[in-house]
């Protein structure tokens, strides 16, 4: 932490002397004297567990280019929907694509529903967001009965890539 403070008031400093004007005066910088809880980014999690049982429930596969980061965040029978946290990251290929048009949710029950929307920005070389399924298919809940649950993702700088989770968490 104190690295970051000296860093940053050192930042402020060069700033400083590189803007032009007539500022003669020394800048400061208000640094407060305990530290700001970072709680401003509350992590989501599925109904019912804690954050860092959601976060045991984080898979990663890295073939390819790119290295996938999938997380299960709301899998609530009530729920219209069946949603993932997806963080895509690489060096080397650019993200743009629709990760919804290569996204299948499976059971062992064998049901199977495409993702319906993939809500994260177009391009770069880290693009976090969330995967969205029905959760209904045919009229009766994907989840119902099933003990295993089964995300593939496909042609994305691999073949196949599979996120597998035992149910009931």
């Amino acid at each position: 932490m104190s690295r970051f403070v000296i860093g940053l008031v050192s930042f402020a400093v060069i700033l400083a002397g590189c803007t032009s004007g007539a500022a003669s005066a020394t800048p400061t910088l208000a640094i407060p004297s305990t530290p700001t809880p970072l709680a401003t980014q509350i992590p989501a999690v599925a109904p019912g567990t804690t954050a860092e049982a959601n976060a045991a429930l984080s898979q990663t596969d890295s073939q390819g280019s790119i290295t996938v980061e999938i997380t299960p965040v709301d899998l609530a029978a009530a729920s219209a929907t069946i949603a993932f946290e997806v963080s895509l990251n690489t060096h080397s290929v650019d993200l743009s694509m629709d990760l919804a048009a290569a996204a299948t949710l499976t059971t062992d029950t064998g049901r199977s529903v495409a993702a319906l929307t993939w809500d994260a920005p177009k391009g770069g070389h880290h693009v976090s967001g969330k995967l969205i399924f029905p959760a209904l298919v045919d009229g009766t809940p994907l989840l119902e009965g099933a003990s295993q649950l089964t995300l593939m993702l496909t042609g994305i700088d691999a073949p196949e890539r599979r996120f597998a989770w035992d149910l009931p968490f």
